[in-house]
């Protein structure tokens, strides 16, 4: 059974984003480091990418590291929130070719054929349904074009969602699809030569509260159309807490995070050209 993540609420998930973008960086730890990760995989790639899109650009972090990766390139930021922009704008040196779009994933204002790498860190578990996003990122994509991305897996804040299933049955955790499931969807979209892998991090906090407050700051609530109403009042929460802290050891609390990272091509055939074979 495919663990399809739950319908978003777009308008819900700007304005949790545009209000994490001044603090965002302090906290998105984990986002650095594994976007840090897939910049190590682009190492083994020979490509001179002529436009790059980051996709979920958020403050820009690695809009800059791809321009100085990619030097003679430009780079364009897209993001759903405004204000994220902003933070980007500021990371740009005069020297650099970058450009600032604000957009979704799943209807990009780009022109289609337009791009040679695609880079998106921590943006698809956003998105309602993969195929939406991945049948955009190979519109874009020129022939050839390369796809390097990250996202997380249904492990992700395991421990919260088994903390809060001792409170009641309600979703409060965002359901993320499955590293095969993903992999699975690149080739709907018609993406070439999809590879996939997995790894596992931990975080550890003192408190619950802390991990809470920390979701919060960087725009990552469970941000469902059907989130809970009304059954996370202070009693559910305290109740919630209670639970987590059997998980304790060593003196912390740990927070799981599957991060899913895949890689395709687009197709070297475009759309609108003809195959023919011979016998």
């Amino acid at each position: 059974m495919v663990n399809r993540p739950t319908s978003l609420h777009k308008r819900s998930l700007r304005h949790a984003f545009d209000r994490a973008a001044e603090q965002y960086d302090d906290v998105a730890v984990l986002q650095r480091e594994v976007g840090e990760r897939i910049m190590e995989r682009l190492q083994l790639v020979q490509i001179s990418p002529q436009t790059i899109l980051d996709v979920g650009a958020g403050t820009g972090v690695f809009s800059q590291a791809l321009s100085r990766r990619y030097k003679k390139s430009r780079v364009l930021a897209v993001d759903i929130a405004p204000r994220m922009l902003l933070q980007a704008r500021k990371r740009k040196g005069w020297f650099r070719r970058q450009g600032f779009i604000c957009g979704d994933a799943d209807s990009l204002p780009i022109a289609s054929a337009s791009i040679d790498l695609i880079f998106s860190n921590f943006t698809l578990q956003w998105c309602g349904e993969p195929d939406q996003a991945f049948a955009e990122f190979r519109r874009v994509l020129k022939p050839g074009g390369l796809l390097m991305f990250s996202t997380l897996g249904p492990d992700t804040l395991k421990e919260l969602r088994q903390s809060w299933q001792a409170v009641n049955a309600a979703q409060h955790v965002h359901n993320f699809i499955d590293m095969h499931d993903v992999g699975d969807a690149l080739l709907r979209a018609g993406l070439s030569d999809p590879v996939m892998d997995m790894e596992n991090f931990t975080l550890v906090y003192g408190d619950a509260m802390q991990l809470m407050r920390e979701l919060k700051i960087i725009g990552a609530h469970n941000a469902a159309i059907d989130r809970p109403q009304g059954l996370t009042g202070k009693g559910s929460i305290k109740k919630m807490l209670t639970a987590y802290e059997d998980l304790r050891r060593d003196g912390v609390l740990p927070a799981t995070y599957e991060v899913v990272y895949g890689h395709a091509w687009g197709p070297l055939v475009a759309d609108n050209e003809i195959q023919v074979s011979f016998p």
